[in-house]
């Protein structure tokens, strides 16, 4: 039975402070597991080195392959892959461009859709948009 009457403030206020530990997404957010545990340490996008291109099967009932890319980070050397999104998309990213890689969005920072153990995707390569690349508005600079 919770406390209640006059005196019952100091009380009331500890027994809530005590049982947001019961919340999971409150023991997460003081604890910052999330950052810890987050290669993008909490940030929204991060930039990386393309180490090298693989062809991830998409899980059960489909059947194709989708093209991604291993990617190292700058800021902590973490290991990554990210989904080219875009038909041919992969065909702009070479090993060792420099992309920026942003949330494939989905299941609370999980992998998404059909293809499995990836949670990121390619948005920007050597500063230059996958999509604008993909719809051939821009070229990739040569350099």
């Amino acid at each position: 039975m919770s406390p209640n009457g006059l005196y019952a403030g100091r009380r009331l206020a500890r027994n809530r402070q005590k049982f947001k530990w019961s919340s999971r997404y409150y023991k997460r957010k003081v604890l910052k597991l999330k950052e810890k545990s987050d290669p993008l340490e909490g940030s929204a996008q991060a930039k990386g080195i393309v180490i090298e291109k693989v062809g991830i099967e998409a899980k059960q009932p489909n059947s194709a392959i989708r093209k991604c890319v291993k990617i190292q980070l700058i800021k902590n050397g973490r290991q990554i892959t990210a989904f080219a999104v875009g038909v041919g998309a992969i065909n702009f990213i070479d090993e060792h461009d420099e992309v920026m890689v942003e949330g494939i969005g989905g299941r609370m920072g999980r992998s998404y859709g059909d293809i499995p153990g990836v949670r990121y995707k390619v948005i920007k390569v050597n500063n230059i948009s996958l999509r604008e690349l993909v719809k051939g508005r821009k070229q990739k600079p040569v350099r």
